[in-house]
Parts: structure tokens; C-alpha cells; sequence
């Protein structure tokens, strides 16, 4: 099976079918548009997006009346920074734009994939901060820019 673009996603869909297959995937895979994968069922697929889109958790890759086929994103290591301020949010975001670690928000918090350096630099900042396996929603994706 061939599959050329997303249907729709878990999160938008008010009908669905009596079975799911999952397609577990790493976060950084999201980005690419050729992927060869296998549901949890053991089924081959490939996936050639038409569209400049990346996949997200929850993505409808086949639905027919029986079964839909879903990518679903795997935990990962990640620190969640919680800074008490915006001053030390603007110290810790500009410290790690430095080190060009993309980062994902979500309300209060921002996160980065595991690293122990950031760690170290988050403990002698006293900055508070959380490492956790988290299941993120989109790929860590660095923001191209230039120091010129």
C-alpha cells in the first residue's frame, strides 16, 4: 500500500472506524515526506507525500469501513523547562538559541530534546526543569537563520 497523502486526524474526526492500526514513529521521522514503515499489525506501507506537509500524532494515513490506519508519535527523552519569569524565560530561550536547540512550547513550558549539557546549564542557572519521557506532537525542527 501506497499512501500519497494525510486523510484527516484523530483529533478532527467524529467517525471512526471499529479498528485502528498504528504506525509508531520517532519524532525527527515527521519531517520526511518517503517513508517506508510497518503498522503494529505487521502491514508494509509506503508513505509518499504529494503534499510539503509534516505528519503529526494522530494523522489518518487509510480509513476504509473496517479499519484506519494512524501515525502515532513514540515518547521520547525531553527536558521541560518551567522558568518562574519572563526575564529567565528570555535568559534560558536566548542561552539555548545560542546552542540552535529547537524547542517546542506549550502553555507555561518550553521543550527541548534531552541533552546533559542543557541540563547542567539549567541546574546552575536554577532554572526549574523536569527530564521526562513525553510523546511530542510534531518534530524538534530548527529554525534556519544566519550571523551575518
Amino acid at each position: 500500500m501506497i499512501i500519497e497523502k494525510v486523510i484527516g486526524n484523530l483529533s478532527t474526526m467524529e467517525k471512526r472506524t471499529p479498528h485502528v492500526e498504528r504506525v509508531y514513529l520517532e519524532s525527527d521521522l515527521l519531517v520526511k515526506r518517503i517513508l517506508r514503515v510497518s503498522t503494529d499489525h505487521g502491514r508494509e506501507i509506503g508513505i509518499r507525500l504529494k503534499d510539503h506537509k509534516d505528519l503529526v500524532d494522530g494523522d489518518i494515513l487509510h480509513m476504509d469501513e473496517k479499519n484506519m490506519i494512524v501515525i502515532s508519535v513514540k515518547e521520547e527523552d525531553v527536558l521541560v523547562i518551567m522558568p518562574t519569569s519572563i526575564g529567565q524565560m528570555g535568559d534560558i530561550a536566548h542561552q539555548l538559541g545560542n546552542r540552535h536547540l529547537p524547542a517546542q512550547f506549550k502553555g507555561n513550558e518550553m521543550m527541548v530534546q534531552y541533552d546533559y549539557l542543557v541540563e547542567e546549564l539549567l541546574k546552575q542557572a536554577k532554572v526549574p526543569f523536569k527530564r521526562e519521557n513525553r510523546k511530542v506532537g510534531h518534530a524538534f525542527r530548527p529554525i534556519g537563520h544566519s550571523h551575518g
